[in-house]
């Protein structure tokens, strides 16, 4: 299947190190998922100067871009 490559800014991944262990994994998981059919299973942002899609992973919200000609995922 033709999955997305996930890319992070610093300040993402900054947060993502603040995270729990447990909350890491969960967030892990579910990103490779996502990276199947980032689409299908995100909300598109009215105010798209933060990112133009989210989603939603328990409490956390991923905020992200997308380039669909490089095929790729920019978490903010």
């Amino acid at each position: 299947m033709n999955t997305f490559k996930m890319l992070f800014t610093k300040s993402a991944l900054k947060d993502v190190k603040k995270l729990d262990s447990i909350t890491k994994k969960k967030l892990k998981i579910k990103l490779e998922i996502y990276s199947q059919d980032p689409l299908f299973y995100s909300k598109k942002l009215i105010n798209s100067r933060i990112g133009e899609y989210r989603w939603r992973i328990g409490t956390q919200r991923v905020v992200f871009d997308l380039n669909q000609d490089k095929k790729q995922i920019i978490v903010l």
